[in-house]
């Protein structure tokens, strides 16, 4: 069944003509880590053990956390999948409005969902689903405050996948034993293509999940790309600092188009456009993507531009909105 994602720019080239398009409608970093030739054997052989170990111990300093409680993953979509018909099936609360395909998955895998807006609420709940920073509003908690949920619930599953630049909210280095947190590698590394994504959990609900995945789920050019994209810490330092510095820029040009901000993360910015299909036509008519929500009627979100040009072209298409 389709559901409502960003990234859909084949339907905006359907409805307003092919060309040059700037896709602001997902939170991928559109700065990406440059991948240098990889060797050989990653194409050519079978994932090795010794590749993922490379890869987990890279990620395991970069998350600050023990690498027996890393799995690598085809992307966290797919643990986003896995892990309902891994765990004992019940009552799910997911915090709401969030990403879609948690509610989802978790009611094609059998259990009774209950969307919440407020994470108090879930107490009692056999899994409690939070996306931290919140997708799209950018909401975010504490990790001691999720450590606390974690007492209150079976398990506590944790979304970070726009956490990588805040470290501060992320439950990684001490995670609950009843908890399971997802990573995403391509939203801050700007290489969703590649399909890696990382769960952390004690090693026994990673043996269940890595038994449901089965045998060589995580692809010889996704081991090899992320463990050097991961130790590239001077990369990753200077994405901060332009996402930091970017998000502040796209919020003042909103701000001129008479939209109001209404949240994001360094990713991605949310903002109260009080018309967001209008918005969103005004945007694509000059051949920018941005993201609407069916829930919301004047809710319109943004990624962060990666290059002059697009800062350009999307300071002149707001201009003239």
């Amino acid at each position: 069944m389709a559901r409502d994602h960003g990234g859909n720019i084949d339907e905006a080239q359907r409805d307003y003509g092919t060309g040059d398009w700037i896709d602001l409608s997902t939170g991928i970093n559109r700065r990406p880590w440059p991948v240098a030739q990889l060797s050989d054997a990653a194409w050519r052989a079978l994932p090795t053990a010794t590749a993922q170990k490379r890869l987990i111990e890279t990620a395991a300093r970069w998350f600050r956390c023990n690498p027996g409680h890393i799995l690598p993953v085809a992307g966290a979509s797919a643990a986003i999948q896995m892990i309902p018909r891994v765990l004992p099936r019940g009552r799910a609360a997911v915090l709401s409005p969030s990403y879609n395909e948690h509610a989802a998955s978790l009611g094609q895998a059998g259990w009774q969902v209950t969307q919440v807006a407020d994470p108090e609420d879930m107490a009692g709940a056999d899994l409690a689903v939070i996306v931290n920073p919140n997708n799209p509003d950018g909401r975010e908690w504490s990790p001691e405050f999720l450590t606390k949920l974690a007492r209150k619930v079976g398990h506590l599953l944790v979304d970070e996948s726009f956490a990588d630049p805040r470290p501060d909210l992320s439950l990684t280095p001490e995670a609950p034993e009843n908890g399971l947190i997802l990573r995403s590698f391509g939203k801050f590394w700007g290489l969703a293509g590649l399909r890696l994504g990382f769960v952390i959990a004690k090693p026994e609900m990673l043996s269940d999940i890595a038994e449901y995945a089965g045998p060589w789920s995580v692809n010889g050019p996704a081991l090899e790309i992320g463990a050097a994209a991961m130790a590239d810490t001077h990369w990753a330092d200077e994405t901060i600092v332009y996402h930091s510095e970017a998000c502040l820029r796209l919020d003042r040009l909103a701000g001129q188009a008479g939209w109001t901000p209404a949240g994001g993360t360094h990713l991605f910015r949310l903002y109260d456009a009080k018309d967001a299909e209008s918005a969103q036509d005004r945007l694509a008519r000059a051949q920018i993507w941005t993201r609407r929500f069916p829930y919301s009627d004047r809710w319109l979100r943004l990624g962060i531009p990666g290059t002059r040009d697009e800062w350009d072209r999307l300071t002149a298409a707001l201009v003239q909105s």
